[in-house]
């Protein structure tokens, strides 16, 4: 998976908030809001290939928590992210 291009995370009066930037991304139909936890993956993932074990991976780096709920919170994330469409 990788993000699609247009997608740039902004911090806005202390929330982190994905823009989409370009014609073909605006829908301001939603606003898609992300907690600390998932802006830092995004932030790391960069425009690069990522799978549930990469964000897994970065989880267990960043935070003290067991690889089971890190995966768990991965696969969730990608879930959500897919839905928002903001990853391919």
């Amino acid at each position: 998976m990788r993000k699609k291009k247009g997608f740039t995370l902004r911090t806005i009066c202390g929330e982190n908030i994905i823009v989409g930037e370009g014609i073909e991304n605006i829908d301001f139909s939603r606003i898609i809001s992300m907690n600390e936890s998932a802006a830092y993956l995004w932030k790391e993932i960069k425009d690069s290939e990522f799978t549930v074990d990469s964000l897994t991976q970065l989880l267990l780096k960043e935070y003290e928590v067991d690889e089971a709920t890190a995966r768990s919170d991965a696969e969730a994330l990608t879930k959500k992210w897919l839905e928002a469409g903001i990853i391919e």
